[in-house]
C-alpha cells in the first residue's frame, strides 16, 4: 500500500496552517514528516507527502527522502492537488489518498484508491502517539459517527440499524491504518 498525503491539507488540521517554508511552517513540516516517518516504520507502508511550492519562483519539482517518507514540493504553476492526482491515476487500488479535498477525494476514488479524509488520518496518527487503548475508544467513535450520519431504513429488509455494506467495508479498511 502506498500513502499518499496532501501535507498542507494535513498541517491544517493539525492547526498549524503553514503556507511558509521558513520559520514555523519549516518546524511544523519537519514534525509532520517525523510523525510520518513514525507511521510508516509502523505499518509498513510507502509514504509520500506533498507539499505546494507553485509559487516558487521558476522552481521545479523536488523529490527528497527524508526518514523513509518521500517529500515532494511542486513545481512552479501546479499544486499538490494535481501531484496528488496524478499519482493516484498511476497507483490506483495499490494506493490510499489522505486529503480534505473534495476534487481530490473524487479523483482518486473513480481510480480505485482509497481515500481518507485528512482528520480521520490525524485521529490515526494521535492514536499511534498514544498506543492501543486509544484504539477501542477510536474505533468506538467512528462507528458511532457513522451510526449517526446513517440514517435508519426502515423501507429495506434486514436489520434497519446495521450500517450498509460499502460503509462496513470501509470501517474494515480504516482498521488496517
Amino acid at each position: 500500500m502506498h500513502v499518499i498525503i496532501d501535507g498542507y491539507n494535513l498541517l491544517g488540521v493539525r492547526g498549524h496552517i503553514g503556507a511558509t517554508r521558513t520559520g514555523e511552517g519549516e518546524r511544523a513540516r519537519e514534525e509532520l514528516i517525523r510523525n510520518l516517518s513514525r507511521y510508516r516504520e509502523r505499518k509498513g507502508y510507502n509514504v509520500t507527502v506533498i507539499f505546494d511550492a507553485w509559487r516558487e519562483q521558476g522552481g521545479l519539482e523536488h523529490h527528497e527522502h527524508r526518514t523513509g517518507v518521500e517529500v515532494i514540493f511542486t513545481r512552479s504553476g501546479e499544486r499538490a492537488d494535481q501531484v496528488i492526482q496524478r499519482m493516484a491515476s498511476q497507483w490506483g487500488k495499490g494506493c490510499a489518498v489522505v486529503s480534505s479535498d473534495h476534487e481530490v477525494m473524487n479523483s482518486a476514488r473513480a481510480h480505485g484508491a482509497f481515500v481518507m479524509k485528512s482528520q480521520e488520518f490525524q485521529g490515526k496518527l494521535k492514536m499511534m502517539a498514544y498506543g492501543s487503548g486509544a484504539q477501542a475508544h477510536y474505533d468506538a467513535l467512528a462507528e458511532k459517527h457513522d451510526e449517526d450520519e446513517v440514517p435508519l431504513r426502515p423501507d429495506k429488509k434486514g436489520n434497519p440499524r446495521k450500517l450498509p455494506k460499502s460503509l462496513r467495508n470501509r470501517n474494515k479498511k480504516l482498521k488496517g491504518f
